[in-house]
């Protein structure tokens, strides 16, 4: 298994429940706005979460997904470089909820490092 993670506010992901697909690319933006839904591997995610979700005031979640299982769903995961040589893995369609393998609670400590 290839786990892929995904940082998502609880309102955004209960919106996706609601209609049976997340879309939701990253903080105010969609895939319809970015082109794809924004990822991390498991090394990747605190930083991730650190430097774009600490000022989140809302609650938020991790969805945890299997990049073969999203694959073999027809969802096209492609890593990318993010400017900075790392590749991030992303989502070049709408994620259906039922491929989202885990939702797990998100915060942040005292310190601000991010815990899932």
């Amino acid at each position: 298994m290839s786990q892929i993670l995904h940082v998502a506010t609880v309102a955004d992901w209960e919106a996706a429940k609601a209609v049976g697909a997340y879309r939701v690319s990253t903080l105010g933006a969609t895939i319809d706005d970015v082109g794809f839904i924004h990822a991390s591997t498991p090394e990747q995610v605190h930083a991730t979460a650190e430097r774009f979700y600490a000022a989140v005031a809302e609650p938020l979640v991790v969805l945890v997904l299997d990049e073969d299982t999203l694959v073999a769903a027809g969802i096209p995961v492609v890593h990318e470089d993010a400017g900075n040589g790392e590749l991030f893995p992303h989502l070049y369609a709408a994620l259906p909820v039922d491929l989202v393998l885990d939702v797990r609670p998100a915060t942040f400590d005292e310190a601000g490092a991010f815990a899932y």
